[in-house]
């Protein structure tokens, strides 16, 4: 490390931390930045961190409102929090993306039609759908009232963020020099994407000690979901968190993989819009991979 360098390392890791949560959240962050590019690719190194918080914030509302209301209702307050931390950015995104890839047009035609501001009919209907299916996994959620567990729900916000940071590294942009996503190339030569990762994966171990210690102390009634598990061998209640913390980063990288790569080959690449809607889709995935988890547990 050169003179000088330790000095400004940690103002630039808070700069870098504030972008992160000013890019992709309504936290009410108070900090004057300049959004230049060396900033918001550093910037990607907190994107894990910042869908902890998020998933946090629904954690603790989802488990609260489930306490008041009926779980549907929860589910939509829930959602509808949700949606407004992240300042339905990825949604416009999903909603834009929809909107280029269902024209089958040519690959021309689907990038001028993701970049028109107004929002057609296939996207309005792909956004009606996301959201529906986000809200029916979280009344699940609510209605089995295993809170305990719930720190697991950070997990696809945290990994659907992280497969972001990839994506913009692993494949190139579709509109070259031009567009939003520019401003993060580059990220392929540097070291921001391996520490992204590696904080992904610190948080998704903190996600599972604090389950595992949860459960230890609340010490939830397991005797019904071992007994009804016992056609399967009896299965311990820790196998739950365990399997989630090692099964949900593996089927985001598959699942985000296989999206992407589709994408890119009706596009030519991806674009920013595709990054927002690859974060929307891994989250209702994560989701659904989380709940079947629970359901094989009879949780």
């Amino acid at each position: 490390m050169k003179q000088g360098e330790s000095g400004s390392a940690v103002p630039q890791r808070k700069h870098a931390a504030a972008a992160a949560f000013q890019f992709l959240s309504r936290f009410p962050v108070k900090m004057q930045l300049d959004f230049v590019p060396p900033l918001l690719r550093e910037s990607v190194v907190y994107y894990p961190l910042v869908g902890a918080a998020i998933g946090l914030c629904v954690w603790l509302v989802g488990a609260l409102s489930g306490q008041l209301l009926p779980a549907l209702p929860a589910a939509v307050l829930t959602l509808t929090l949700w949606v407004w931390l992240t300042g339905g950015l990825h949604l416009d995104g999903w909603m834009d993306t929809a909107d280029g890839l269902l024209s089958y047009r040519s690959r021309e035609r689907m990038l001028e039609i993701m970049k028109d501001s107004r929002v057609g009919a296939m996207g309005v209907i792909a956004c009606v759908l996301l959201l529906m299916m986000k809200a029916a996994l979280i009344a699940d959620f609510i209605a089995r009232g295993s809170w305990v567990y719930g720190a697991l729900l950070i997990l696809p916000m945290i990994w659907s963020r992280w497969f972001m940071v990839y994506a913009m590294s692993a494949w190139p942009n579709a509109r070259g020099d031009d567009g939003l996503a520019v401003l993060f190339k580059g990220l392929g030569e540097r070291r921001e994407v391996q520490r992204s990762r590696r904080a992904a994966l610190m948080l998704t171990l903190i996600a599972g000690v604090v389950t595992l210690a949860a459960v230890g102390l609340f010490k939830p009634d397991t005797a019904v979901a071992d007994a009804m598990l016992s056609g399967f061998g009896t299965l311990p209640w820790w196998l739950y968190p365990v399997s989630a913390v090692i099964v949900l980063p593996v089927a985001c990288y598959y699942i985000g993989r296989f999206v992407a790569s589709r994408i890119s080959a009706r596009l030519g690449g991806l674009t920013g819009d595709t990054y927002g809607a690859m974060n929307e889709l891994l989250e209702a995935a994560l989701l659904t991979v989380l709940s079947v988890l629970q359901g094989l547990f009879w949780l």
